[in-house]
């Protein structure tokens, strides 16, 4: 035992020397920091501000798409506030008593869609302004001013020369076809359409303000605008027999659910319904109140403590965290099974593996190879963990609602006893697979075809990774827990469903059971193979030395 903790202590540090090893250590932190930075930091400050044109020959729907648009930027402005709030807001006024005091805005609470009136209510009592007014006196010491979101979109006018604008700009960078019955009457949309084609492409750009802007899009109401609009019904023609309504030119096909398109279509949708409405003789706004009349459902989970069964984003977090950490167990276990390979295929290639052997037995040697690397594998977790914690932690108390959650999650579940114990088990499992295997290979192009095969086989588990926590306890997810190479992936993925103790129990001792016997073959294999030189040995000839 003594020249195993000796052979393991030269591995580690040999290992922990090494830039790969801190390369890995420092890069789980950096990409979970940048994950959750990047995307901020690239909406607020990197994302253009998009221009577009809009062309209303009907004169009806002009107002209300820049009305939605207004609405969609100051619902960005309100959940801004709220992250501005929840950093530099004194802690004391989070109390319900001193939110009584305080008389915030219920939106700062309640952004979300089924409460669309809390919008309405923050544009009506005066936006930022005024909940700014009502924070001042509680932020804390130092706390920055507040910086309000940036426009995603902005409209222009039309270039000059086309449609017959002849002076683009009003000095406010606003299109000058405010009163568009009048001045777009004549145009032809299909020949503004490619009149603005090279703008829309990028070869051309508009002047605002005396800079020249990429033109990003172009909404196109015709004048007959009603004629073409599709009503349910026998006899009415289909939206392809009437030809396009409204045309919408853009070269940027995936701006998301979010974007200019779905809220210009929404605001006309929604005016052209509200007309309908008034023209069967319906009242819109009882019509309205209507549609907002909904029957709360609630979520509740049988499993929890009574008065407490409500399905919040914790419990959600907490269905989904597993399949993350199967993703790092599987980082995890690859990278140290190669990091394993490589050392034993050196030494053998080098004759380092001869000297050693003088020294020790090849079962100390093998084990201790074995715990060296387990140990660099568990420091990495171990960073990794650490790091994590320090990063939520970080942004659980600013603006962040999901690091805070995820951080109880981690805190209150058993993912991270569970995390180590099918790391440590995952691991001894490959590494006695990889061990024979760099027993037998004099080198790292020989080990190939071998490793294509284990590959293949650690390919399985990432393929399933989102669909089990879907399905937890259903029949993929119980039979690949019981094989035992993808139980450490499976289980792990299952371990917030609380899968039945028979699977809990039986896979862990099967688990347990298959790793002793690898690493019992392992030792048969790396005795004769490690010394064996010329061509590796086939599958049949390594199953005579098991037997033997």
């Amino acid at each position: 035992m003594k020249y195993t903790a000796l052979v393991a202590r030269r591995e580690y540090v040999e290992n922990a020397r090494t830039k790969g090893f801190w390369i890995g250590l420092l890069t789980f932190p950096i990409v979970i920091f940048l994950m959750i930075q990047v995307p901020v930091w690239l909406t607020e400050k990197v994302a253009p501000i998009r221009a577009f044109v809009l062309v209303d020959e009907s004169g009806r729907f002009e107002k209300l798409i820049e009305s939605a648009l207004e609405k969609a930027h100051q619902q960005r402005v309100l959940e801004a506030l709220r992250e501005y709030a929840a950093r530099n807001v004194t802690r004391s006024v989070r109390s319900a008593g001193a939110k009584r005091e305080l008389n915030l805005p219920a939106e700062l609470d309640e952004i979300n869609e089924q409460n669309a009136q809390a919008l309405e209510t923050f544009i009506n009592h005066g936006g930022a302004e005024n909940v700014l007014k009502q924070l001042k006196p509680w932020l804390k010491p130092g706390a920055p001013a507040f910086s309000e979101p940036r426009r995603r979109f902005v409209r222009v006018p039309l270039p000059v020369g086309i449609g017959g604008n002849e002076d683009a700009s009003d000095g406010k960078g606003l299109s000058l076809v405010a009163s568009a019955a009048t001045s777009s009457s004549n145009l032809d949309l299909a020949v503004l359409g490619r009149e603005l084609k090279p703008y829309l492409r990028g070869q051309k750009k508009v002047e605002v303000d005396g800079r020249a802007v990429e033109l990003s899009a172009a909404i196109l109401i015709p004048r007959d605008i009603e004629q073409k609009v599709v009503r349910p019904g026998a006899g009415s023609p289909s939206a392809q027999s009437r030809g396009p309504a409204i045309e919408y030119w853009s070269a940027n096909v995936a701006e998301g659910g979010a974007g200019l398109k779905d809220e210009a279509e929404r605001a006309v949708n929604g005016e052209i319904r509200r007309r309908e409405y008034l023209a069967r003789g319906m009242d819109a706004a009882v019509i309205r109140e209507v549609e907002h009349t909904y029957a709360p459902f609630a979520s509740l989970n049988p499993k929890k403590e009574a008065g407490q069964e409500t399905v919040n984003l914790g419990d959600k977090l907490k269905q989904w965290a597993p399949s993350g950490f199967v993703y790092l167990l599987w980082v995890a276990i690859f990278s140290v099974t190669q990091m394993l390979l490589g050392n034993i295929i050196e030494e053998k290639s080098n004759r380092i593996i001869e000297v050693l052997l003088s020294s020790v037995t090849p079962g100390e040697l093998m084990m201790g190879k074995l715990f060296g690397i387990a140990a660099v594998g568990l420091t990495l977790i171990t960073a990794w963990m650490l790091s994590l914690f320090g990063i939520l932690s970080w942004k659980a108390g600013g603006v962040s609602d999901v690091a805070g959650q995820l951080l109880a999650v981690l805190k209150t579940s058993n993912l991270l006893p569970l995390f180590s114990l099918y790391f440590l088990l995952g691991y001894l499992l490959y590494a006695g697979l990889i061990l024979s295997l760099g027993s037998v290979c004099n080198t790292l192009k020989e080990a190939q075809s071998y490793m294509g095969i284990i590959t293949m086989i650690m390919m399985v588990p990432l393929l399933t990774m989102t669909y089990i926590p879907t399905d937890p306890n259903g029949v993929v997810a119980r039979l690949l827990s019981w094989v035992p190479i993808y139980t450490p992936f499976t289980m792990m993925n299952r371990a917030a469903a609380d899968p039945p103790l028979i699977d809990l129990i039986g896979t862990l001792v099967l688990l347990v059971a298959s790793t002793v016997g690898v690493l019992w073959m392992a030792g048969k294999i790396f005795r004769i193979g490690i010394l064996r030189t010329g061509q590796p040995p086939k599958i049949v000839e390594m199953l005579r030395w098991v037997r033997g």
